[in-house]
């Protein structure tokens, strides 16, 4: 339930949300399995293993879950059929079969196998703190959180949220290497991806060495920035930052997960609640922090 990725975004309008309201809504985009003859579907889901309710709140924090189903139909498997009945077409007939009439057969095969493929769920998670103007999605890939924010928009009509991050923070991460000028709550790691400024960006990546060699430095003399930087924030958590101020590989350290130790593993539904609280206070106090840092709200 951790999140290992955050999309982060801002809410630029007051949202007046009650969470019946949010709850009614969604339910109307409820996720269902596929049919024997869709490709995929997608809907909200319980943030739960199990269970009905399609949200889950915590200290304000609105916890959403967005399911996929896809059914596997390898291409490879299609084509081969295609082939074998082109084939068998061509020789029959005498005659080459057009682009069009092996579309058509393409078409006829899939229907015919779909129902036979295997399925395959994912889900996206997300949460949303009114209170403090934020959303956050789970998720490494751009794409993969606006169809999570463009879903909720369809059930809620209107989520108003742009980037945390509208520029890049390229030059600061450059800096805390260059000069030495890392924030006194953040240990830089030994890992990060410096990319020069030219018509074809030359990429430097680096991993196991210290960020402060002569090396590093003179890559950035030469005109290369920092575009992802692994870090240790506030003996907290650690990640990997990125220009665009997407986190990916996040981790929690030892520090916050011990905190809930205390409840017992088989009360399953009471560790999700108190791990979705402890993880979701950690990042939003993370995101103020990133606000603060890098002076978001003077965007």
């Amino acid at each position: 339930m951790w999140f290992k990725n955050l999309k982060l975004f801002a809410i630029t309008q007051t949202l007046d949300w009650q969470e019946d309201d949010v709850e009614q809504k969604l339910a109307e985009f409820k996720f269902r399995p596929c049919n024997s003859q869709e490709l995929s579907t997608m809907g909200f889901s319980s943030p739960f293993e199990s269970g009905s309710t399609l949200l889950h709140s915590a200290q304000g924090r609105i916890w959403i879950t967005l399911k996929k189903q896809e059914r596997i139909l390898p291409a490879v498997v299609v084509n081969a059929e295609l082939a074998e009945k082109v084939a068998q077409i061509e020789t029959e007939t005498g005659s080459a079969v057009g682009k069009k009439a092996k579309q058509d057969l393409k078409e006829e095969i899939i229907r015919r196998l779909l129902p036979q493929a295997f399925t395959k769920n994912s889900f996206t998670h997300g949460f949303i703190s009114i209170k403090d103007n934020l959303v956050v999605v789970d998720a490494s890939a751009d794409g993969k959180a606006e169809v999570f924010l463009a879903m909720i928009r369809k059930a809620m009509t209107s989520l108003p949220v742009v980037p945390l991050s509208r520029t890049s923070i390229q030059g600061e991460l450059t800096n805390w290497i260059k000069d030495s000028a890392a924030p006194s709550d953040v240990v830089l790691l030994e890992e990060a991806e410096l990319r020069g400024q030219g018509e074809e960006d030359s990429i430097v990546r680096v991993k196991n060495q210290p960020l402060m060699e002569d090396e590093i430095l003179n890559h950035i003399e030469a005109g290369k920035f920092v575009h992802k930087l692994a870090i240790e924030w506030d003996e907290s958590l650690t990640a990997m930052l990125e220009e665009d101020l997407s986190v990916k590989r996040l981790k929690f350290t030892d520090v916050v997960k011990e905190q809930n130790d205390d409840i017992p593993k088989e009360d399953k539904l009471a560790r999700v609640d108190a791990d979705f609280t402890l993880m979701s206070g950690e990042i939003v106090r993370f995101s103020q922090w990133l606000i603060k840092t890098f002076s978001l709200d003077q965007d």
